[in-house]
């Protein structure tokens, strides 16, 4: 018994030997194992970066590149309504023999390099100084824009339905006077009297101051305008009235209203000499004596507040050689209009001065009081109105251009 347990533990011990020995042996291997993988990682990388540096490197032709050419700045194009430009040599083609050249420089240093023309005339005899750009003046018509207001004031003054003082109700808070609606071109105002007036009238007063009628007295190549002998499809007699749609005036035609009003209602046929010859025979001839006598005094307030304090400032008021005049602004068809009708009076002596430019936004008419102003300024400093007149018409003169 003794000895079997002896064998037993002897079995036991040896067999936690051999355990022992078989798991150390495995670890061992293990290590060997790991010891050999991480050193053929090593190999291999270090044989990697071996073959990278032993590589050749590649040689590149480097070649240099031209320049590259600048585009040219490109023009952004904008759309614009109107197609006439607003800058021209205005003089070309003008003959000029049988102007008054005093007037005529002055006019057209005025002009300036804008694309219109400029008409100064006696308004006491209908005689033309000077046309700046003829072509323009003769055969140009279009709409009189607020100029139209002239005509429109005058009609509704010698009709009885408005007086200088009458304020008509524009809004439910505001009213106005004649004097200040001609002197800032009050729109609304000027439509109310051609409501009230009716078409018959407007055409009535309209054909009397020489709308739809050539101006001058055998003028080569003038214009006579265009009034309509019956209502517009489309346009109320208030536009008519306040801008003049459906009408094509000439600058001529706006020279012989203005020059209406500024002689106290007499319509002179405008001559325009061609020559020393024909200027030195000149002699005035009146085309027609006007009933609007009695409402100039009412309309020349509002025309010499325009000046002052209204759409012709830039004209450039000055109470001893005041300026009456009256702006025109709109569009016909695809050209831009600005207009001015006008005439001052220096010691007992009066002129009158029409402007009229053609284009885009650069013209307006508070751009052509400017000029206009400018004219009588130039002419002032060359002491134009202290001057002798050249010709004062005589009695008989007028009574026989009268007959004629």
């Amino acid at each position: 018994m003794m000895r079997f347990l002896l064998i037993c533990l002897s079995l036991f011990a040896f067999s936690a030997i051999f355990l022992t020995g078989t798991a150390a042996e495995a670890a061992a291997k293990k290590k060997t194992v790991a010891k050999k993988t991480t050193a053929k990682k090593s190999t291999a990388v270090q044989t990697k970066s071996k073959v990278r540096k032993a590589a050749p490197r590649k040689v590149t032709k480097t070649t240099r590149r031209a320049p590259a050419k600048r585009r040219a700045p490109v023009k952004r194009r904008t759309y614009s309504p109107w197609d006439t430009p607003s800058f021209a040599d205005s003089t070309w083609g003008d003959v000029v023999d049988g102007e008054d050249l005093v007037v005529r420089r002055a006019a057209v240093a005025a002009l300036g390099p804008f694309n219109g023309t400029v008409v100064v005339a006696e308004p006491d005899t209908g005689r033309i100084l000077t046309i700046v750009n003829q072509k323009l003046a003769l055969s140009g018509a279009y709409y009189p824009c607020s100029t139209i207001k002239i005509v429109a004031g005058l009609a509704g003054l010698t009709e009885g339905l408005i007086e200088k003082d009458t304020r008509l109700r524009l809004t439910a808070r505001q009213t106005m006077d004649l004097t200040e609606a001609m002197a800032r071109s009050n729109n609304p105002y000027f439509a109310n009297i051609g409501e009230k007036l009716g078409f018959e009238r407007i055409h009535h007063y309209s054909k009397l101051l020489g709308l739809g009628e050539r101006a001058g007295l055998n003028i080569e190549g003038e214009s006579p305008g265009e009034f309509p002998d019956a209502p517009i499809k489309g346009v109320t007699l208030g536009r008519m009235t306040s801008f003049g749609t459906g009408i094509g005036l000439t600058a001529l035609q706006l020279t012989s209203i203005v020059s209406t009003v500024a002689n106290g209602g007499t319509l002179y046929w405008l001559q325009y000499p061609r020559n020393q010859e024909e200027a030195h025979n000149f002699v005035p001839r009146v085309k027609r004596y006007l009933n609007v006598q009695s409402a100039i005094p009412e309309i020349t307030p509002g025309m010499r507040g325009a000046t002052e304090i209204g759409s012709a400032r830039r004209a450039f008021y000055d109470a001893n050689e005041p300026i009456m005049g009256k702006t025109g602004t709109c569009t016909d068809t695809r050209t831009h209009l600005g207009w001015f009708g006008s005439f001052n009076e220096v010691d007992g002596r009066r002129l009158t001065v029409v402007v009229l430019l053609t284009g885009g936004r650069q013209v307006n008419g508070p751009v052509a009081s400017g000029i206009a102003g400018q004219v009588y300024k130039n002419l002032s400093k060359q002491e134009f109105f202290a001057r002798d007149r050249r010709y004062t018409p005589s009695a008989d003169a007028l009574a026989e251009s009268a007959l004629n």
